[in-house]
């Protein structure tokens, strides 16, 4: 129930469906004043999320800075969060990565640097699966092709959200006999980040941030990012409010 109120609310709230809301209230009272007014305010909005130099910025400002490797203490696990693959094609003999497969192909780095020596990854089919297939035993299949051995590989596919992965992630480190008063990793979506990192927190786990799949880029002040409206732009918004709701659910429901 949790979820599907979240998912409403997020589909509530996003910036394409408030212009939508602005657009659809303005022209069923065009002949107010204020049905006009919100017809501008919609097209403000447009505007506004549209602009790929104001969402950069602030995503920029969001996601924590990268970490260098060579600084990076050595780990015995690296604990992976999933959301990156494509369950809604079928495929038995394959991987389809979404954005975000730097939080697999990054693992894989570390493991093989040596600054992991095992890796969990945790994350089961999430809401309304198209198939059988769990991502956490997709991203496994991937990581035993790229060299990591299957010994050094945890799984845990049923979390369907970032506190279960929290939550049965401590639990699968406990029953293969991990101590839980260690440091782990924990590499996730630059983005995601702090709602993850307060999840692990609530759940006594200790850990270390790795963030990968950055969405922002180096700031550039030119014509087109200052002018030009981009759907990459209100791209950039959409991935911020969901996790700005997602953060404020956690919170409301004692996960952070």
């Amino acid at each position: 129930m949790f979820f599907i109120l979240s998912q409403l609310l997020s589909f509530l709230v996003m910036p394409l469906t408030l212009v939508i809301i602005c657009f659809l209230a303005g022209m069923l009272y065009l002949k107010k004043k204020w049905g006009k007014k919100l017809l501008m305010l919609g097209i403000i909005l447009l505007l506004l999320f549209t602009n790929k130099w104001l969402s950069n910025t602030v995503m920029n400002a969001w996601e924590p800075p990268y970490k260098s490797f060579e600084t990076l203490p050595d780990f015995e696990m690296g604990i992976v969060l999933t959301g990156v693959t494509n369950l809604d094609k079928t495929a038995y003999d394959r991987t389809f990565f979404n954005k975000g497969a730097d939080r697999a192909t990054h693992a894989v780095q570390l493991y093989k640097m040596g600054k992991i020596n095992k890796i969990l990854i945790t994350g089961g089919q999430g809401f309304d699966p198209v198939n059988s297939n769990t991502e956490a035993e997709l991203l496994a299949d991937f990581m035993e092709m790229a060299g990591v051995p299957a010994r050094d590989i945890l799984i845990e596919n049923k979390a369907k959200n970032t506190y279960q992965n929290a939550i049965f992630s401590k639990e699968k480190l406990l029953e293969s006999g991990f101590d839980l008063n260690s440091t782990y990793l924990l590499i996730t979506s630059a983005f995601h980040i702090k709602r993850a990192k307060g999840c692990f927190d609530k759940a006594g786990l200790a850990t270390e941030t790795f963030p990968v799949d950055y969405y922002s880029s180096d700031s550039k002040v030119n014509f087109q990012s200052l002018l030009q409206p981009t759907p990459e732009g209100l791209l950039l918004w959409h991935k911020l409010f969901k996790e700005w709701i997602g953060i404020i659910a956690y919170k409301m429901m004692g996960y952070l």
